[in-house]
């Protein structure tokens, strides 16, 4: 019942948020859904805008003081508010309207808890801005990183901002990249949640500030309560200088992908 939201605590409030926008990019998955273009070649589904109202829903019964910035609605709630939630209801718009399962539901408390639901496989990852844990048929256990797989996720989207110092396309063909990893290329930030859940060694992508982004909050999150390294794809830190994201599973990891972006320029 939506009244028992009130009692969790904000972790609870994440994964409760996040599963029940999974719920409906599930419940939709393979329809034919009402398309609306939101310019650049990029659009919502249907199925967006029902999962993201269905969370500011849970959120708002939750947590009726704090703000919501969501991908297909913006800001809603006070401006002066002191707390805000980053929602991103379905990562993935492109793979799920051509039946690809490779999607995300991200729900994220600016600088705090988060969650990131996998509609398919019903996982949910999670943390309280402390730990981080998956919960899988109802058990919780923690994340793990590790790079024993070597699989890294390359976001290939543009734009590129990056170039010409740096080009996601020039790593994966850099012979150096080939020797130590093997690319992947998921496009949702379902990727993130991997990387904490050792699933990958790592994701790279190109952008500017991606700290407060509704699409990579909540990934970041996870990936920093889980102990993974988190920087810049220029070394630096995340914040308002940020250039793009590297999350990896170790400091060795990290230092042979730098090493490699470092050599386009």
């Amino acid at each position: 019942m939506i009244d028992s939201y009130t009692d969790l605590d904000d972790a609870g409030v994440a994964v409760a948020a996040a599963r029940a926008g999974a719920d409906v990019v599930r419940s939709m998955y393979g329809r034919r859904l009402a398309r609306f273009d939101k310019g650049e070649g990029d659009f919502a589904t249907a199925a967006d805008v029902e999962a993201e109202r269905t969370i500011l829903a849970v959120l708002r019964s939750a947590r009726p003081e704090d703000a919501v910035l969501g991908e297909e609605g913006g800001h809603q709630g006070a401006a002066e508010a002191v707390r805000q939630w980053l929602v991103d209801p379905l990562c993935g718009t492109l793979n799920y309207a051509v039946g690809n399962q490779l999607v995300a539901v991200n729900v994220a408390l600016r600088d705090g808890a988060a969650a990131v639901a996998d509609p398919f496989s019903g996982e949910t990852f999670f943390t309280d801005g402390v730990t981080a844990r998956v919960r899988r048929e109802g058990t919780d256990l923690p994340l793990a990183p590790t790079s024993a797989t070597r699989l890294v996720d390359v976001n290939l989207d543009p734009p590129f901002p990056g170039a010409p110092d740096f080009r996601a396309v020039e790593l994966l063909a850099h012979p150096g990249f080939v020797e130590r990893f093997r690319p992947r290329v998921v496009s949702t930030t379902l990727a993130l949640a991997w990387v904490a859940a050792g699933k990958r060694a790592a994701y790279v992508t190109d952008g500017g500030d991606l700290s407060a982004s509704v699409h990579f909050a909540a990934g970041i999150a996870l990936c920093r309560a889980a102990g993974c390294v988190l920087t810049g794809i220029d070394g630096g830190p995340l914040g308002p200088a940020g250039r793009g994201l590297i999350a990896v599973a170790d400091a060795e990891t990290h230092a042979s992908l730098m090493e490699l972006i470092r050599s386009q320029g």
